[in-house]
């Protein structure tokens, strides 16, 4: 038997005011489109921008359904959306907000498992990786560099 130890590195930044500018715009679009989630069940709300190598700005909120699982994450919205509309761009960040209409959500909310295999397949096909940054409503934002922090071992075509 061997072991096998993986390292995953997240970069962890005070708040908003401490991203780069650019991404301060890109989550602050994230916030705004939070509002815009259909949450009536679960009545947690998640926001996600995406900024593509041709500079256009995808965004994406959570829409649910009586009938779980049919509805969408906000991540697979933008993914998908940006999938659609430009299927030849790369995906180069994605940012990632939550809040709960209930409770204060102060902690950096990653993607869940489906979206982070959602990520892994554009991040795979574009051959370059996604930077992907996380918070709650408010507080400390979380980076990652790449799908590969938040989801080692991952599946892909290659698996098949």
């Amino acid at each position: 038997m061997k072991e096998i130890t993986i390292n995953t590195t997240i970069s962890v930044f005070n708040g908003i005011s401490d991203l780069p500018l650019e991404i301060q715009s890109l989550m602050n679009h994230a916030i705004e489109t939070r509002k815009n989630a259909y949450a009536p069940y679960s009545r947690f709300r998640v926001g996600a921008a995406i900024l593509l190598d041709n500079g256009k700005i995808v965004l994406g909120s959570n829409q649910e359904n009586a009938a779980y699982p049919s509805g969408l994450c906000a991540e697979r919205v933008a993914i998908f959306q940006a999938g659609a509309i430009y299927p030849n761009a790369k995906i180069v960040k994605l940012v990632i907000t939550a809040a709960s209409d209930t409770n204060p959500t102060l902690s950096p909310i990653p993607p869940c498992g489906a979206c982070r295999q959602s990520i892994a397949e554009y991040e795979f096909k574009q051959e370059i990786p996604i930077e992907i940054y996380f918070m709650g409503e408010s507080g400390e934002v979380y980076k990652s560099n790449s799908i590969n922090n938040l989801l080692p071992l991952s599946f892909d075509k290659t698996s098949l």
